[in-house]
């Protein structure tokens, strides 16, 4: 994520929602997925609040970071931690 132009900050935060990131980064523009409705977007709020836009982007099928992740460790590790056709 962090290699894509358009993407300022990646960051990874062990709370149940990104509430805290998101007061502390104050962020011009917020997006998520769209299955959200801006209403049940964390950090609306904030974001809002200091003059930033908010916006539900509609989902592209088949993709995802997740399934990005696991296309990734099917190709180069099967998940298990070894690369194929390298004995260990």
């Amino acid at each position: 994520m962090s290699a894509l132009e358009c993407v300022d900050y990646v960051v990874i935060f062990s709370e149940d929602t990104p509430y805290r990131v998101i007061r502390a980064i104050r962020p011009d523009i917020l997006v998520k997925g769209g299955d959200y409705e801006v209403g049940q977007i964390v950090g609306t709020d904030l974001v809002k609040s200091s003059g930033g836009k908010v916006l539900v982007i509609e989902e592209v099928k088949n993709r995802s970071t997740t399934l990005l992740v696991k296309a990734i460790l099917d190709k180069y590790d099967h998940g298990n931690g070894h690369k194929p056709g390298v004995k260990t």
